[in-house]
């Protein structure tokens, strides 16, 4: 069985649950009575939690210190009042990164939200010292890039990054894109998913990487792994909060 590491920050999402009845006699906003909570963990572990779920052999390398990304939602309509987010500045630069850390693995997943676990040296350095590498990053795409494997992005990033990856320095057969409810753009040919009554597309995109991932170590094909992970993005924005595929 291939091993993976996936590696980049994470966070724990919360979902506060409750139910409004009447407006503020002080102030025209709703009142939120909470009622239950949900808790996972998310970014980079969600990464790996799909990964497990997907029966995958995965390591996590990620920050010590979880921040939080607190979600209060009205449990009858799905509608979210406000997220609070909190900890970041908790998370702290990978200290022990090194080619030995990189050798025991099939195959590294680096998933960045950019919230400071990894630099763009820290990406290029695994992309250069390791053969299977797989990158989704809030960064805006440069050179450090260059040497992954394959880049898995959305489409509001792809737009941030059309300079770049539109140019000489990047190959298109690396590029993933995702287009939310048009599927996903490979190789010039997009793949579309079947519609659905989306829910919640909170860590959709971990989902449909741990599924490319898990699907690439299995086939070696990228067109059976994209048709593979939209059907388990699909499978998760049709519940409510953040979760992790069932198979």
């Amino acid at each position: 069985m291939s091993k993976v590491l996936v590696i980049g920050d994470s966070c724990k999402d919360v979902y506060v649950y409750g139910v409004c009845r009447r407006l503020a006699p002080d102030a025209p906003v709703p009142i939120f009575v909470p009622t239950e909570e949900k808790h996972n963990r998310g970014m980079a572990a969600n990464v790996y939690e799909n990964l497990i779920s997907l029966g995958v052999k995965a390591h996590l390398k990620t920050n010590n210190l979880f921040a939080e990304k607190r979600r209060f939602v009205e449990k009858d309509t799905n509608h979210m009042f406000i997220r609070v987010d909190s900890g970041e500045d908790r998370i702290k630069r990978i200290s022990d990164l090194s080619k030995s850390l990189l050798e025991p693995y099939d195959c590294v997943v680096i998933s960045d939200y950019n919230k400071g676990f990894l630099t763009k040296d820290d990406i290029q350095f695994i992309c250069e010292n390791h053969p299977l590498v797989f990158i989704d990053t809030k960064k805006r795409i440069g050179e450090f890039c260059n040497d992954c494997s394959f880049l898995k992005i959305n489409r509001d990033e792809y737009k941030v990054s059309k300079d770049f990856l539109d140019g000489p320095d990047w190959d298109n057969k690396k590029l993933i894109v995702t287009l939310n409810a048009k599927g996903c753009r490979f190789n010039n040919k997009i793949y579309p998913v079947e519609k659905v009554e989306i829910k919640d597309l909170c860590g959709a995109g971990d989902t449909f990487l741990a599924a490319t991932v898990s699907k690439y170590l299995e086939t070696g094909s990228m067109e059976d792994s994209i048709i593979f992970a939209n059907k388990c993005a699909t499978q998760v924005v049709q519940q409510k909060g953040v979760n992790t595929v069932a198979i």
